[in-house]
């Protein structure tokens, strides 16, 4: 049995997972007498990055105190999308009636079965993250705790690892946060609730971002009573309003009960139920469940590894101070993904990755300002966003014109009854270069990623509306916003222009 939480149930797909991401029986290697780069976590940053660095030719150690593969595959982006996804089609057959299918009458969810279908898919995709894959092409693994000594040196499991270079990609993990009474109460976070095999029939959710709104609205169409909480006046505060109100709308329907503006007063455990006293509008009230996920806050990984002796400076809340080239303090090592960054996702730590590993093999000069970082939150509809918002661009002085089109004008989100949400970009004041974008619809993060490519390569919105996109696609909806732009081009002047000339060539 593990005492690892995120290995519970310890059922055989768990165990599966173990056997790839932290072997029972694995030996580690002797030590090679000096590494071009020792690499200490395992999550998705660590994993390019030794991956990356090792197929260039470098010798590389990795170095990994519990699962390889990190949140990402463990308790964050893969458990999260399976659950994600039956809910989804939970949702599709209650909704099927609006399509002119039947559902029979006594339908309903087997929530262990789901959970299970995703322990099975995540152990299978666990083998890529594998010890033994990456032993196989070349890296040392090292499973235990590193922790630096002097410069220039790593120690784990008795172990000495001598490095020319370090990097730390040791990740993040959900907080402590500081609401009285809490310790007190068994709580869930994203690290235990997908250990769940049993549907909660009321589940309280403390925070309105990704997290939260995702297993918020998962469970919701589950069948549990769900009951989210946020300080905010509306959910995903982070992006633009109507954005998220589109999301909280559609979360309204599938039952979710919101509670905003509401600051967390404190939690109690009384026998089997957990309850939450909340102070809305002056007043004191409590909310009642039967589990707690709480889905805000987050902790950099920095403890335990010796920081301190290799003058790494660091915060256990912002985490380790890197310069723009991802340099810490100490001109020896680097560190890349959640534990340095703002931007808390795998693909962000993926590019950092790459970033680092011209920064520390070949003298490069690579910045992480230069990346243009997406994001989504997978809720139905998702919502997908690139680039700055109006009050961001106002901020640094930015002037913009904005074009908005609302998906109830695409076709095909109309027939498929996805017609709530809307694709809109930000341009510079007269131009068409894009500067950021907001999307939502059912698909909203695949469609996030033709911006970013504009952005990323100096496309502006001309370029877009001349591109032929197929009819009927959602993904219709960025060329007509193209369009929209192309339309306050043709002012009266050019306007009067045009008729002229067909007049006098008619």
């Amino acid at each position: 049995m593990s005492s690892l939480v995120q290995l519970q149930p310890y059922d055989e797909h768990n165990q599966k997972l173990e056997s790839f991401v932290h072997p029972p029986d694995w030996v580690n290697p002797e030590p090679a007498d000096r590494y071009n780069l020792v690499v200490i976590g395992s999550g998705p940053a660590g994993l390019i990055t030794a991956i990356g660095a090792a197929g260039l030719g470098a010798k590389v150690a990795l170095v990994e105190r519990e699962l390889m593969g990190g949140d990402c595959l463990n308790v964050g982006c893969v458990p999260s999308k399976g659950v994600i996804s039956a809910a989804r089609v939970a949702a599709m057959v209650r909704d099927a009636g609006e399509f002119g299918v039947q559902v029979p009458d006594g339908w309903g969810v087997d929530f262990a079965a789901a959970m299970k279908r995703m322990r099975r898919l995540r152990a299978d995709m666990a083998r890529h993250d594998s010890a033994a894959r990456f032993q196989e092409l070349g890296i040392d693994v090292f499973l235990g705790s590193g922790s630096f000594t002097t410069d220039g040196r790593v120690e784990v499991a008795g172990r000495k690892l001598n490095y020319k270079r370090a990097v730390i990609c040791t990740g993040g993990r959900a907080a402590e946060l500081p609401i009285p009474g809490l310790k007190d109460v068994d709580y869930l976070t994203n690290e235990s609730i997908f250990s769940l095999t049993e549907l909660p029939k009321r589940l309280i959710v403390i925070g309105g971002g990704p997290i939260g709104t995702e297993m918020a609205q998962s469970f919701a169409r589950f069948g549990s009573l769900v009951t989210q909480i946020e300080k905010a006046p509306n959910i995903l505060s982070r992006e633009e309003t109507d954005a998220a109100l589109v999301v909280q709308k559609a979360m309204e329907k599938d039952g979710v009960k919101f509670v905003l503006n509401a600051n967390t007063v404190r939690v109690e455990q009384r026998g089997e139920e957990k309850v939450v006293v909340v102070e809305q509008d002056g007043e004191e009230k409590e909310i009642v469940g039967d589990q707690l996920l709480i889905g805000i806050g987050r902790t950099p990984n920095v403890d335990g590894m010796g920081l301190e002796n290799v003058d790494v400076r660091f915060d256990t809340r912002a985490g380790i101070e890197v310069n723009d080239n991802l340099r810490t303090t100490n001109p020896k090592i680097y560190a890349a993904g959640d534990v340095c960054s703002k931007y808390k996702f795998t693909h962000a730590a993926d590019f950092m990755a790459r970033i680092v590993i011209g920064n520390t093999l070949f003298m490069g000069r690579g910045k992480a300002s230069t990346l243009t970082i997406p994001w989504a939150t997978y809720t139905s509809p998702e919502l997908a966003h690139v680039g700055l918002e109006p009050a961001e661009a106002k901020q640094r002085g930015i002037e913009i014109d904005t074009f908005t089109q609302q998906l109830d004008g695409v076709d095909r989100a109309i027939l498929e009854g996805d017609d709530e949400g809307f694709v809109r970009v930000h341009v510079k004041k007269g131009t068409d270069t894009i500067v950021g974008a907001t999307i939502v619809a059912t698909n909203a993060g695949d469609m996030i990623s033709e911006i970013t490519l504009a952005m990323t390569h100096g496309l502006g919105l001309k370029k877009i509306a001349s591109t032929i996109h197929p009819y009927p696609t959602q993904g219709d909806a960025i060329r007509k916003v193209g369009d929209l732009y192309n339309r306050t081009r043709l002012t009266p002047f050019v306007k009067s222009l045009f008729r002229k000339w067909l007049s006098w060539t008619r």
